[in-house]
C-alpha cells in the first residue's frame, strides 16, 4: 500500500481541524488514495476530539476540480496506491456519516465530485473566484442529485445538472448553495471565524441538531438510488463510450 498521505494535509487550531485536498498540480482532483485519506481523516476526527473540521483545496486556483480524469479512464495505475479493495474509504460517504460539523471553505474550481463533496458538508463559504460545475451529464454519471435539491430547490438543482454549465459564486450564493462569499485572502479567516464559534457551543446540542436536520432533509433512499442509478450508467456500452470520449477531451489520451 502507498504510505505516502501528504494528498491530505492536517493542520489542528484548538477545537478544529483544517484538511487540505493537496494535490495541486491536478486542481485536486479526487483520486481513490485521496478518496481513501480523506474519509480516514474525517473517521478519525471526532475521535480525537475534533469539533469541527475545515475542508479546503492547496493552492489559489482549485477547491477540488472533480474526479481524477487520468485515474478514472484507466490510464494511471492503481495498484501500488490503494490498500486492498475492502479496506478503501469513501470520502465523500464519511463526510455524509459523520457525527461533527463539516465546513468547505471553496477556492477556485468546485467540479463534479468536488462540488458533490462541498454539497455533502454542512456549510460552505466561497471566494470570489470560485466556479462550479456539474458535468455528470456529460460524462454518463449522476452527480449530485439526491443532495442538491435540498440546498437550493429542484427547478434550479435539475437546470444546473442537466445543463451541465459552470456558474459562479454570486449564482450560488443566490440560489442558496453557499452560506457566504469572501474575497480569496479573508476565505480561510472567515471560515475559522464562523468554526471557532461552532466550537463555543455545546458540542452534544450541535452534533444532535446536525442528527435531527440530516434526518429531516437527507433522504437515504435517494442516495441509494444515485449510487444504482450510476452502477447501471456504467454498465452501459453507449456510456462507457461516452465517458471515454469525454475524458479524452480532459486527458487527450
Amino acid at each position: 500500500m502507498h504510505e505516502d498521505k501528504s494528498v491530505i494535509l492536517h493542520e489542528r487550531q484548538g477545537d478544529v481541524l483544517i484538511l487540505t485536498l493537496n494535490r495541486p498540480e491536478r486542481h485536486n482532483a479526487m483520486s481513490t488514495w485521496l478518496s481513501h485519506c480523506l474519509g480516514e481523516a474525517v473517521i478519525n476526527a471526532p475521535r480525537e476530539g475534533v469539533k469541527v473540521i475545515v475542508i479546503t483545496g492547496a493552492g489559489d486556483k482549485s477547491f477540488c476540480a472533480g474526479g481524477d480524469m487520468l485515474e478514472m479512464s484507466g490510464k494511471e495505475e492503481l495498484s501500488a496506491l490503494l490498500p486492498p479493495k475492502d479496506y478503501r474509504l469513501n470520502g465523500a460517504q464519511e463526510i455524509e456519516k459523520c457525527p461533527i460539523p463539516i465546513i468547505a471553505a471553496i477556492n477556485g474550481y468546485c467540479y463534479g465530485g468536488g462540488a458533490r463533496l462541498a454539497i455533502l458538508c454542512d456549510i460552505r463559504l466561497a471566494s470570489q473566484n470560485a466556479t462550479f460545475r456539474l458535468p455528470g451529464s456529460e460524462y454518463g454519471l449522476v452527480v449530485a442529485a439526491a443532495t442538491l435539491p435540498r440546498l437550493v430547490g429542484v427547478s434550479k438543482a435539475k437546470e444546473w445538472i442537466y445543463t451541465a454549465r459552470r456558474f459562479d459564486a454570486i449564482e450560488a450564493l443566490d440560489a442558496g448553495l453557499l452560506s457566504s462569499v469572501h474575497s480569496a485572502d479573508q476565505l480561510m479567516e472567515k471560515t475559522l471565524e464562523m468554526a471557532k464559534i461552532i466550537t463555543q457551543h455545546s458540542p452534544e446540542s450541535v452534533q444532535e441538531s446536525k442528527r435531527v436536520i440530516d434526518l429531516a432533509t437527507l433522504h437515504k433512499d435517494a442516495v441509494i438510488a444515485e449510487q444504482e442509478a450510476n452502477g447501471k450508467l456504467r454498465g452501459s456500452n453507449a456510456q462507457k463510450e461516452r465517458f471515454l470520449s469525454a475524458t479524452r477531451k480532459v486527458t487527450g489520451r
